[in-house]
């Protein structure tokens, strides 16, 4: 999400009945962080049609889903809860550990599988951020 689109983003969106005021900051760092993870774990999954036989693949595509759901969800917050947004980001981290521990294995003769798994880690960081700031507010 853009500046330009952040803000026309009205305080009402961001305040939902039951839903604490968002940090728009923390919340761009993350959607962000889900935007690049995803790019990295596509990236990383198509390494065994060129060839490489890393076995990462589903848990790359997998993952690749899940931050793409998580960005989209946080770019439509009407219907969410905080308990739903919580579990969510709960879902998002998880994923990306699975990925995450599924590509480190190859860090070393990968430099994709490496990308894939810092940026999983980034977004990892980022998704727990969020759930501080939401904690927080």
């Amino acid at each position: 999400m853009d500046a330009m689109m952040r803000d026309a983003m009205s305080k009402d969106m961001m305040s939902m009945e039951g839903m604490p005021e968002i940090d728009m900051a923390v919340m761009q760092a993350c959607m962000d962080a889900c935007a690049a993870c995803e790019q990295a774990c596509v990236v990383c999954s198509v390494q065994m049609m060129d060839g490489q036989m890393m076995d990462c693949a589903p848990a790359c595509m997998n993952c690749a889903d899940m931050c793409n759901t998580m960005m989209r969800a946080m770019m439509r917050m009407q219907g969410m809860t905080p308990a739903s947004l919580m579990s969510m980001l709960d879902a998002c981290i998880a994923m990306c550990q699975t990925c995450m521990d599924m590509c480190m294995p190859h860090a070393d003769m990968s430099a994709v599988c490496k990308m894939c798994a810092d940026s999983c880690r980034a977004c990892m960081d980022a998704c727990m951020a969020m759930k501080n700031a939401m904690s927080m507010a």
